[in-house]
């Protein structure tokens, strides 16, 4: 009952706090540049994240050394939680299904902030994700994409896709491994979750513990070279983060 009552407040608080600064931006982007607005959405996703992630209880246990510079970051995917976990750590843009557009209030906020959406299942839209990550890494910020292409809740990753890798060959850009995960295996939005009902349950907790690696770029011509090697890297990880949990317990 007391967890239940926790996340109604949570998603509340969460709520009301997103839906007033995006109102509030939306209003004022009338009177701003299209640059200007580029500039204040990016501001307000930063400022958005970092104060949702104390409204939620997030606590993110970082190893590794942050990336000081612009690469294709490739990392498992638990849940869509991930990408504001990283994002509070980085400046970078995710790539997201395009479904996530059409979410209420969080896919305003992902459109206004940058986020490249993609239908994986047309190659348009994959030709023109390519153009925009190009520009994007031009400008010296990252991009996230998750090689998976899928949650899921396994002891180790499940098969990664080529196309990220192949990608980070063409234009010459680094690829940075990230591993990512969840201290409790219900907090990963598998299988037919929605929304609501895994937030609930996600942050009805006081605390909601994350474990997160930043492994040093990798730069190769051999996508089958990048894929492995930051499977492997990631992988390991996962494996590390849930023995050091278990002998907690």
């Amino acid at each position: 009952m007391l967890s239940l009552l926790l996340g109604l407040t949570r998603l509340i608080i969460f709520i009301v706090f997103v839906s007033f600064f995006s109102i509030l931006f939306y209003l004022t982007s009338f009177f701003c540049s299209e640059e200007m607005n580029s500039k204040r959405a990016l501001h307000l996703r930063d400022f958005l994240i970092r104060v949702s992630n104390y409204i939620l209880g997030i606590r993110t246990i970082i190893y590794g050394e942050k990336p000081t510079i612009q690469g294709l970051i490739v990392a498992n995917h638990r849940s869509y939680f991930d990408p504001i976990v990283i994002v509070n750590q980085i400046h970078a843009f995710p790539v997201g299904k395009k479904e996530v557009a059409s979410w209420p209030m969080i896919g305003y906020i992902c459109k206004i902030s940058g986020v490249l959406f993609v239908d994986r299942k047309c190659q348009k839209s994959r030709q023109e994700t390519a153009e925009n990550i190009r520009e994007v890494l031009a400008k010296g910020y990252s991009i996230i994409n998750f090689p998976e292409g899928t949650t899921d809740v396994l002891p180790t990753t499940v098969d990664f896709n080529y196309g990220s890798f192949v990608m980070a060959t063409k234009i010459k850009s680094a690829v940075i491994p990230i591993a990512i995960d969840y201290k409790e295996k219900t907090d990963a939005f598998v299988g037919d979750d929605t929304f609501i009902p895994h937030f609930l349950k996600c942050f009805g907790k006081w605390t909601t513990e994350i474990k997160m690696t930043f492994f040093p770029p990798i730069y190769s011509e051999d996508a089958t070279y990048l894929l492995n090697t930051s499977k492997k890297m990631i992988d390991d990880e996962l494996i590390r983060y849930r023995k050091d949990w278990d002998n907690e317990k």
